[in-house]
Parts: C-alpha cells; structure tokens; sequence
C-alpha cells in the first residue's frame, strides 16, 4: 500500500467509500461487516461516509453506524484509521435527498454524527454540497466554527466548483483539507479542481472513481483503453482506472465504493500498479 496525507493524517493511497453499505441494493450486515474488514487487511486507512447514506429518515446515519460497529468488531489496530463523515445532506421519509446548509442544522447534523461513531472529535468532518438557498460563506463557516469548538480535526468541502473551493479556502485556510468530487473516466468534469488542490496542497477525494468502467471493453464502449491496457497488465480495469487517478497528483486519494470484498481488495491493489508515460497519456484521451 501507498500513503499519502490529508492534512496532518497519513493515509492509505486507496480509500473505502461506504454508501454501497448502506443504500438502495445494499448487502445484509455480514457482508458489509466484511467488507470493511477486507479493506482493514489490505490496509485502507481512510474510510468515507455520510448521515445521509441510508435508505430514509427512519435510518438516518446508518452506514456511520455500521462503519463504527464494523471498526469495533474487527480484530486489529484501527488506531491509525481515518473515518470522513459529512453533514449537510439527509434522506427524507421517502427517501428523496435533502440538502440544507444552515449553520443551526450543520452543527445538529455534527453532534449527530458524533454520537452515531462513537468518538469525541470528528477526523474528517465535510460539507456534503453546498446549498443554493444559504450563503456559501455561512455554511462553511459553521464547519469553522465547529472545528475551533473542537468537534472536529480537520475540514473538507463536497460537490464544488473552482470558485467555491477558493472560497472555502480563504475563509478556512489550513483547516480545510479535502475536496470530494465526482471524478472518473466518464465523469472528467473536475480536473479544475483537481489541479487547484494540488496548487494548494489539499486532498482531492474521487468519489465514484470508477464510473465508466464496468462495461470498458465491450464492443464500441468507451474507456476501451482501460480495458486493453488491463489485459496487458494482467490486472483489472478498475486496478488500472485508480492507478490512473493517483498518477495525477499526489494529492489523490480516490475512494471507490464496495459491496463485497472481493472489489476492495482488487481497489487496495490498485495502489501497486505504476504506468508508464505512454500509457497514461493513452488512458487521458481515452
């Protein structure tokens, strides 16, 4: 395994995102359980989840749950193990997506999130989108103010442009530490802010990393290099898309989303696999 920071934390180069756990398809317990467990033993040391990864609001924080009892019941040391929860977006009763920004609700949602993981103070602490009817400055604010109360370590920011992460930045300055975007083969409308956090020295967190992956290959399908490159490799196409995305900066800790072991441990590997020039240059105009 590879290690790279955010912030003052070093962590796993690949990262478990645990909304497949905890939302719509989701496996029983068990295998959730295991599957955080897998990714323990491959040495992920950052896990990403939310409250708002559930199914409704009659579950509320489930996967902050889950995650707590899988980290509790593995055999271990999970000192070194950096959870990222976020406030700022809920399911509602019928399941529809919710996103407030008001500072009232970011600091409820936080005690929430605290008492659900089990811990005084928040690793990673992030605002999960920004919301269109409060003042961008005033939410990330909260986040401010929550870090300086000590509820929380370290600050990151969700689902932004280039002009609010400058914001956040200016307002927050090295508390904030992580941007989370959608970033994947199909989905390449974040390398501005990429780029800006490795201006910055901020983490840059690829959530959904692998999308556009799982039919690479097929006849006419895009991503076709992924695929080709993999076979050359002997690897998978998602070990290749993930290397891929570490070699654009070292400030990238994509987080791909599992289900079962079996796909950690094939992301955990992605971390040992070093492309060459040419064939990143390939997968880039892919």
């Amino acid at each position: 395994m590879q290690y790279r920071s955010i912030g003052s934390v070093t962590v796993s180069a690949i990262g478990l995102g645990g909304m497949p756990l905890s939302i719509e398809g989701r496996p029983d317990e068990a295998q959730a359980v295991a599957t955080v467990h897998a990714a323990l033993d491959a040495g992920v040391s950052f896990i990403d989840t939310a409250m708002a990864y559930c199914l409704d609001s009659s579950e509320t924080g489930h996967n902050e749950s889950l995650i707590a009892r899988a980290l509790a019941s593995y055999g271990g040391d999970t000192s070194g193990v950096l959870v990222g929860t976020k406030g700022g977006a809920a399911r509602g009763a019928d399941g529809a997506w919710l996103f407030n920004g008001d500072p009232a609700i970011l600091r409820e949602a936080c005690e929430g999130s605290l008492e659900r993981l089990g811990v005084d103070a928040i690793g990673l602490y992030q605002l999960h989108v920004p919301d269109p009817n409060v003042p961008y400055a005033e939410s990330v604010g909260a986040m401010g103010d929550l870090y300086d109360a000590g509820k929380i370590r370290a600050i990151g920011i969700s689902n932004v442009d280039s002009g609010q992460l400058l914001e956040a930045h200016g307002i927050l300055g090295e508390r904030l530490v992580s941007v989370q975007n959608n970033f994947s083969p199909a989905s390449r409308e974040s390398e501005p802010q990429l780029r800006l956090c490795d201006e910055l020295g901020i983490a840059f967190l690829p959530y959904s990393p692998l999308g556009g992956i799982s039919r690479a290959g097929a006849l006419g399908s895009a991503h076709a290099a992924f695929a080709s490159i993999a076979e050359a490799r002997g690897v998978s196409p998602q070990q290749v898309c993930l290397a891929w995305e570490l070699a654009k900066s070292p400030v990238v800790v994509p987080i791909p989303g599992s289900s079962r072991p079996s796909t950690i441990e094939d992301s955990a590997a992605a971390a040992e696999l070093e492309l060459t020039a040419a064939e990143l240059a390939e997968l880039d105009a892919d």
